[in-house]
């Protein structure tokens, strides 16, 4: 069995420090694999993925079990370290080599142009800086490497969005470690210099009450190769 990280020291990743909303997270999102349907979305995401991958904010793992068997390297970044001990755990039980180690989307601990594809999975709304942290995946993307995304941001017409940038400003961060309803994931990756693939725009559960959490969107994007942008 390949060595895995256990990410057990003190690095500066461990500033992003939300114990309480990490556990509720982790009970809340294995729910959810069934509940709404998240395990077939992730088997969507990371369908035909190979070589060395990046996954950019892994939060309690649940994506490792879906990578499949082309997939060389997983390595795996997490800053908190609550949900950094669940990811471990569930990188023990993958058949992918994933190693779990600790750091912030805007410094990713990694070398330039080192990854054939990164993941981001929930993760641009809560990054602190969206810009830095999109530049990152891109510095470390070889040129032509993919980025796959599912994401949840900004949707729902004039009256939903209203009421998103409204919990924005006020109590949904604190609650949520750090999350933000009403940013614009495509429109993000679009000024970072990526090159937008394929996607769609789905809702999160797809049957049931639209929430501000509800509008996502998976999709696929490309560092651009040597000599375009």
């Amino acid at each position: 069995m390949p060595l895995r990280s256990t990410g057990s020291g003190k690095p500066a990743g461990d500033l992003v420090r939300h114990p309480l909303f990490a556990r509720c997270y982790a009970r809340i999102s294995v729910g959810s694999e069934t509940r709404t349907g998240m395990g077939r979305v992730r088997e969507r995401l990371l369908a035909g993925l190979s070589g060395r991958v990046i996954e950019v904010g892994a939060g309690n793992g649940l994506n490792f079990a879906h990578y499949p068997g082309t997939v060389s390297e997983v390595v795996a970044i997490e800053p908190e370290r609550v949900l950094r001990k669940y990811a471990v755990d569930a990188a023990m039980r993958c058949e992918v080599p994933v190693d779990v180690v600790p750091g912030a989307a805007e410094a990713l601990p990694v070398k330039s142009e080192a990854f054939d594809a990164a993941v981001i999975s929930l993760v641009l709304c809560s990054v602190r800086d969206l810009p830095r942290a999109l530049g990152e995946i891109r510095r470390v993307l070889r040129p032509g490497g993919e980025v796959r995304f599912f994401e949840h941001g900004r949707g729902g017409g004039r009256a939903m969005t209203l009421t998103q940038r409204a919990l924005d400003r006020t109590l949904w961060p604190p609650l949520s470690g750090g999350c933000h309803l009403s940013r614009d994931p495509v429109a993000a990756l679009r000024e970072a210099g990526f090159e937008l693939g394929p996607y769609r725009r789905t809702l999160m559960p797809e049957k049931g009450p639209k929430l501000p959490t509800s509008y996502c969107v998976l999709g696929t994007a490309w560092r651009p190769a040597l000599g375009e942008r």
